[in-house]
């Protein structure tokens, strides 16, 4: 039985079975629910909440769907290849991922940010990401024995502005996630896995107190042409799009969603 109950044989039949790393909060809960929603059973990897992962799982599955919360924290190898035993076993075969784990530290120059600080962005937010997509190519590339997929990796409007005075170093891993997104998709589309990146602009999360700034989304908002921050079921929908049927056709895109940043 999986933990919502549920015969495993009868979950894994012809299930789309999705993680999503970062899936406790923001825009990680809300791709969980908007998935969810579509048909998907959905596993979360969190690093630290469980209470906030539980909390999501259990929306998941009072929508009619399997759900699966597991603590791994992504920067460690063996951790995300636990976290993907888990989902086999547990949900079946993964079809999906949403690479979503991430973190910045605190706002600040460049020239005053940590060396430790940096390590950490650059191990979570880009060998995190490595390392899932290497597993998730694994299970689903028919190459490896898979049935097909789609990856989506949650990139940032930071990739290209920059971000002076806040985060450069931030940037600069949501950069090479896109980079991982144009490789990875033309290295993958014969074996009928698509990549994709979303890059959401300001959303309100609670990222942005974690940064030490909780009223940066709604500050200076004449820089956002759509003159507000997005929300995070808004950076969901694009996400759920990228995973449907219905993007069959499309890999290797960085869809921007920033209100026209």
């Amino acid at each position: 039985m999986t933990d919502s109950g549920t015969p495993r044989a009868a979950v894994r039949a012809g299930r789309r079975v999705t993680v999503v790393t970062g899936g406790g909060r923001g825009i990680g809960a809300a791709v969980a629910l908007r998935l969810a929603r579509a048909g998907h059973d959905v596993a979360l990897a969190y690093e630290r909440d469980a209470e906030a992962a539980g909390g999501v799982a259990a929306r998941v599955r009072a929508l009619g769907r399997a759900a699966l919360a597991v603590r791994a924290d992504v920067a460690v190898e063996a951790e995300v290849e636990g976290l993907f035993d888990a989902v086999r076993a547990e949900l079946g075969p993964p079809t999906g991922l949403v690479n979503n784990a991430g973190v910045t530290g605190p706002l600040g120059r460049f020239t005053e940010t940590s060396p430790a600080v940096m390590r950490r962005v650059v191990e979570v937010n880009v060998l995190g990401a490595l390392w899932c997509a290497r597993r998730a190519a694994r299970e689903m590339s028919a190459r490896h024995g898979g049935a097909g997929g789609a990856i989506v990796n949650i990139s940032s409007a930071a990739a290209t502005l920059g971000s002076p005075g806040e985060y450069v170093h931030y940037a600069a891993t949501k950069a090479a996630l896109d980079a991982l997104t144009t490789g990875l998709a033309k290295e993958l589309a014969a074996e009928g896995v698509r990549v994709n990146s979303v890059q959401p602009g300001m959303t309100v999360t609670d990222m942005h107190a974690r940064m030490g700034d909780p009223e940066r989304p709604w500050r200076d908002p004449g820089r956002v042409p759509l003159g507000r921050p997005g929300e995070p079921e808004e950076i969901a929908g694009a996400v759920a799009w990228l995973l449907s049927g219905e993007a069959s056709y499309t890999t290797g895109a960085v869809l921007r969603v920033a209100g026209g940043l």
